[in-house]
């Protein structure tokens, strides 16, 4: 099932969603001091696009250096990033075949806002 869901989504938004993910990875790769923001777009990018039988969990050992990050990240692309997860999940919603990726989209909300001091793992 986990299979089919990720095959739908990267259809509908899935492809889109990573493109814009890697177009924030280029430009903090292009940038050099916000590497390390690079890296977790790009990380976040590949979940955005296979993402069912994946989950966010916390890092509990990230700490001010992370949410100094954070705050860095929604200034520089956390934001319109963050929007066009919204943007993605509103004609999703219309649909009822949509609506499970509508959801997915929104709780990829916080992610696009705070990327850093989060881990992605596997649900089983």
């Amino acid at each position: 099932m986990r299979t089919l869901l990720n095959v739908i989504w990267l259809v509908l938004s899935g492809f889109w969603l990573f493109l814009g993910w890697m177009l924030a990875a280029v430009i903090m790769f292009v940038l050099i001091v916000t590497i390390p923001w690079g890296i977790a777009a790009a990380r976040i990018g590949v979940y955005s696009l296979w993402p069912f039988g994946k989950r966010v969990v916390e890092t509990p050992t990230s700490g001010f250096w992370a949410l100094i990050g954070n705050i860095i990240w929604v200034v520089l692309a956390g934001w319109w990033v963050a929007l066009g997860h919204i943007i993605t999940a509103i004609p999703l919603a219309i649909t009822i075949i949509g609506i499970p990726f509508a959801i997915a989209n929104i709780k990829m909300v916080p992610v696009a806002l705070l990327p850093l001091g989060k881990r992605i793992v596997d649900i089983d």
